[in-house]
């Protein structure tokens, strides 16, 4: 499958680009390790940094971002937007941001106010509305039913969001009603980091690629570079080879890093 990230597709009358810009070094992401306190520093205390990382992605040709109801990402989003560089708005609800990614509290998760955040980000009416994995991860499906229906009454597409791709998707398959979503973001990587396996090989990847087209979505692959592990040509080879991903997101920390990464992306 050859996949062209710099074009876009048509989608219930709406166009979405295939390429995302990630938010994950923006917002400092606790999973980056040593790097997080640097990227806290460079960038989630410094907007215009973030801004001018946005601005430089946009000239490279990315035309979507992955926004969350965080202040200092969303001041650099506008900035970056009224400087002529406004990008269609994929958002994730209900990011609870005291979470620990190695041992989550999906108890601790739910008591976000995740209808604040589609009302914050309804604001930049985007084309997506994905539910934070925290949340989809813990597997309360009334409570995942409901902010899908709720996503559902605004104009934004609905989606989920998982940090547990093989076990989730299944799962999903067992217990949501698939007509409440359109769009599944799952991390996938070469080396199966941050995923739910060992290493994605073998039957894990052909039990995770059979669910996937069971639940028949259009698929947002994430943590491509498995947070800085992999190198980006062969993390995008990666993807590109497989036949069930339909768009990327993908986290930069720097202009230099935008100007590498998406050209050597878009050139695929």
């Amino acid at each position: 499958m050859i996949i062209i990230f710099n074009d876009s597709f048509n989608f219930n009358e709406k166009t979405i680009p295939k390429t995302i810009l990630g938010n994950a070094p923006f917002i400092a992401e606790p999973y980056f390790g040593h790097r997080t306190r640097l990227y806290d520093i460079d960038l989630h205390k410094n907007p215009e940094s973030i801004a001018n990382i946005i601005k430089t992605s946009y000239d490279l040709g990315v035309r979507s971002i992955n926004l969350v109801n965080d202040s200092a990402l969303l001041e650099a989003y506008d900035i970056a937007s009224n400087d002529g560089c406004k990008m269609d708005v994929v958002a994730s609800i209900g990011k609870h941001f005291g979470i620990d990614y190695m041992i989550p509290d999906f108890v601790k998760a739910k008591e976000v106010d995740w209808q604040n955040d589609i009302d914050v980000l309804s604001s930049y009416n985007p084309d997506i509305m994905l539910v934070d994995e925290f949340l989809v991860d813990g597997y309360d499906w009334d409570l995942t039913s409901e902010i899908l229906e709720k996503i559902n009454e605004t104009n934004s597409f609905a989606g989920l969001i998982t940090n547990f791709p093989i076990k989730t998707t299944g799962l999903i398959l067992e217990n949501l009603d698939l007509e409440l979503f359109e769009f599944y973001m799952v991390p996938i990587n070469k080396l199966g980091y941050m995923m739910d396996s060992p290493m994605f090989i073998g039957s894990k990847r052909e039990e995770f690629e059979n669910n996937l087209k069971k639940l028949n979505k259009k698929v947002i692959a994430s943590k491509v570079l498995a947070c800085g592990i992999l190198m980006p040509q062969e993390a995008f080879n990666f993807i590109n080879s497989l036949d069930y991903i339909d768009l990327i997101t993908v986290g930069i920390a720097s202009e230099n890093e935008a100007k590498t990464d998406f050209n050597m992306l878009f050139d695929i």
